[in-house]
């Protein structure tokens, strides 16, 4: 079990190992009986069903993996299941069904099946809507930019243990589409806080415990953003003391001037009107749309009476800001009631209203609240113009703020926060402890993410993420790929450089000493586990759970088990029938990484002199004996790659699992990416101008039978 993680997945139509049994069955049926599909019915094939699937699906009401095949009597008993179609589809693709022990279908076969059950699903998720996103609060890391952009701060509120990697100097840049050739960066998770920096966070204010990832691997998800009492007591208390906070004054806040200060001598506005005016702006941009005159004059009422009570006015504005901060409409996002519309070509459509649009754009791109001029194009309707929204995109994309998308979706995407558990055996990896305690892993944190942030902010192409020309590191970086640890003790701010990749080994977020650590034991390699790794995150194809009563790798604690590999020992696993059919799929990917020991040092023979063996077949079609041949045969299947990271980038910007009715627009992006709209800032935009991302949660357009 402990070889064998399990992290649940955004990936459409999975339906489970225990259906993959009868597919097989299903699959025959399907292929011999096209024609009476195609004329709806399955009329005739009952025999087939009953010599193939019905002992295990149907027959006496046993019904394995939740799937009774005896119901399937027409083509619209197929149509009202798009998630079984999915898996009938996937499995075709790769070639995962026939198994092995029965007679292979025809390539051409193969590929009619697949042609037509994709016009099946076409068809079946025509009318099906979007899955619902709930109302969700704010997570920790949305509060602190959301307080920041709000009260226009120079300074965290409260110090982030989600950024796990720290820039310590202003590199990043997107508007110029250009990283310097070295940068300094710190890990602070991971070491001890004596970096001298300005201390984090204002003054006074403790934040709420950190939002954790979700199974789907996100910690923005919305039904897991739930708010408890006791966080709401939390909350109230966060609120009050930012706003009572000595960090919040004139030098630390760019809102001072506008939001606090004393107006100036002589003025002749009253002071009621100059409060109306400040909340008038304060206020929308909080609650993200304009207050309403009853809100709006509650609050109005309230600073004005605290004021006449001889309350200054700077504390005034503090005691409106600790009310809003942890008011609901601050807290929350959620969506109006979706108003069904028919417009002139006979679609039913009802796009987000603009303001909610504004919210999903500044939530994606930025971690937080819509800017004024999201705010200012909303309220005249303009940003849900296909030209407005896509200008506002790039000019998103090329905001710093940008930065936070960058902090925040790849550690989570590529697992990192993993790598902070990981502790190598200090017997067997002395180089991999450094001075007072500190681990190699902190240096090996940058290296995916500044690769990320360059292919982000250079505008390069999604699948240099796999395979990129270049790569970051230090000295003591490069020493762990050694196997050493001459190379110094910078601890805490490290010196990163660019430098051109001469060895095609390592490289890209797969083959990278982060990775290869936090899927590692402390003493040796998992390959079940990086298996598992690479197709959940690389491909967002999870594995199944494995049944309970599988037990751990043995270790090589005895004379005979030290002879054996781990393929070997592993082995055992294969032979269980229920186990057979996911270690397929995970244990070529696991066992390609095998020359990477437990640290991400290159090694060819294990500990006991036996060769290391990494060969295997991939995707069911490509035999490889190498890992350059692995990785070759991954850039060739790149669709798989790039329909994953997509699906990943949805899920992410839409705080929700995906669903079947996500399938069409994934598909069109994939295309459109393969076609040679890959480069980040273009598969980003897709995303943000996509159909699931611009209409109504639960809501989807139909196209009118007039």
């Amino acid at each position: 079990m402990n070889d064998f993680p399990y992290v649940k997945g955004t990936q459409l139509g999975g339906i489970g190992k225990a259906l993959m049994s009868g597919l097989c069955s299903l699959i025959f049926l399907i292929g011999a009986s096209m024609h009476l599909y195609a004329t709806d019915s399955l009329k005739g094939i009952h025999t087939v069903l009953d010599s193939h699937c019905i002992k295990c699906h149907g027959k006496d009401g046993k019904v394995k993996g939740k799937v009774n095949l005896k119901e399937l009597k027409s083509s619209n008993a197929l149509l009202a299941k798009p998630e079984l179609l999915e898996t009938l589809i996937k499995v075709l693709k790769d070639r995962d069904m026939p198994p092995e022990d029965e007679p292979p279908l025809p390539e051409n076969e193969r590929k009619n099946m697949v042609v037509w059950l994709e016009q099946m699903l076409s068809e079946s998720l025509k009318d099906e809507p979007f899955l619902h996103t709930p109302i969700r609060r704010m997570n920790r890391f949305q509060y602190n930019n959301a307080v920041v952009d709000l009260l226009e701060s120079d300074r965290e509120i409260f110090r982030l243990n989600e950024r796990l990697m720290r820039r310590r100097e202003d590199y990043f840049k997107p508007e110029t589409k250009k990283m310097p050739a070295q940068v300094r960066v710190s890990s602070r998770p991971l070491s001890k806080d004596i970096d001298n920096q300005r201390p984090e966070g204002f003054k006074g204010v403790a934040s709420f415990p950190q939002d954790k990832r979700a199974e789907h691997g996100y910690d923005n998800r919305a039904d897991h953003l739930t708010l408890s009492p006791l966080l709401m007591e939390s909350f109230l208390k966060l609120s009050q003391t930012i706003s009572e906070s000595p960090d919040l004054n004139s030098k630390e806040c760019r809102s001072w001037p506008w939001l606090f200060a004393s107006p100036d001598d002589g003025t002749e506005k009253k002071i009621e009107e100059i409060i109306q005016s400040r909340l008038t702006k304060f206020l929308r941009r909080a609650f993200r749309r304009p207050v309403d005159p009853v809100t709006l004059d509650r609050f109005v009422q309230f600073a004005s009476k605290q004021h006449s009570d001889g309350v200054s006015l700077e504390n005034t504005m503090r005691s409106v800001v600790g009310v809003v901060l942890g008011m609901p409409d601050f807290l929350y996002f959620y969506e109006a009631p979706k108003v069904e519309t028919i417009d002139g070509k006979g679609t039913n459509a009802q796009s987000s209203a603009d303001f909610e649009l504004a919210s999903r754009l500044a939530l994606f791109f930025w971690s937080s609240i819509p800017d004024d001029l999201l705010l200012d194009l909303a309220e005249k309707g303009q940003l849900s113009d296909s030209k407005v929204l896509s200008s506002q995109i790039d000019r998103m994309l090329n905001d710093r703020r940008s930065s936070r998308f960058c902090d925040n979706f790849p550690a989570q995407w590529l697992q990192l926060d993993r790598l902070i558990t990981s502790v190598p055996d200090p017997k067997k990896f002395p180089y991999f402890y450094l001075v007072d305690g500190y681990r190699s892993s902190m240096h090996m944190l940058p290296e995916p993410l500044l690769l990320f942030e360059t292919i982000y902010i250079e505008d390069r192409s999604i699948v240099e993420l796999l395979d990129p020309k270049f790569t970051w590191e230090n000295g003591m970086l490069k020493a762990n790929y050694e196997g050493h640890s001459k190379a110094g003790h910078d601890v805490v701010t490290q010196l990163f450089k660019r430098v051109p990749l001469n060895d095609p080994r390592r490289g890209g977020v797969i083959t990278n000493a982060a990775v290869m650590t936090m899927t590692a034991t402390p003493t040796r390699t998992k390959p079940i586990t990086r298996g598992a790794w690479i197709n959940a995150v690389i491909f967002n194809e999870p594995p199944e759970p494995p049944p309970a009563d599988i037990p751990p790798l043995p270790e090589a604690n005895t004379e005979e088990l030290a002879k054996l590999t781990i393929r070997e020992r592993l082995s055992a696993h294969r032979k269980r029938e229920d186990c057979a059919g996911c270690h397929n799929k995970i244990d070529p990917m696991g066992f390609a990484l095998e020359n990477y020991g437990p640290t991400g040092v290159w090694r060819d023979k294990y500990e006991n002199g036996r060769d290391v063996d990494v060969s295997g077949i991939l995707f069911n079609q490509y035999k490889f004996k190498t890992i350059l041949e692995f990785k070759q045969f991954v850039i060739k299947e790149k669709h798989r790659f790039v329909r994953g990271f997509i699906s990943h980038l949805l899920s992410y910007a839409l705080s929700r699992e995906l669903g079947p009715a996500d399938s069409p627009a994934l598909d069109e992006m994939t295309a459109r990416a393969i076609a040679g709209e890959d480069n980040m800032r273009a598969v980003l935009k897709s995303i943000a101008m996509s159909e699931p991302f611009l209409m109504k949660d639960n809501f989807k357009k139909k196209v009118s039978s007039n």
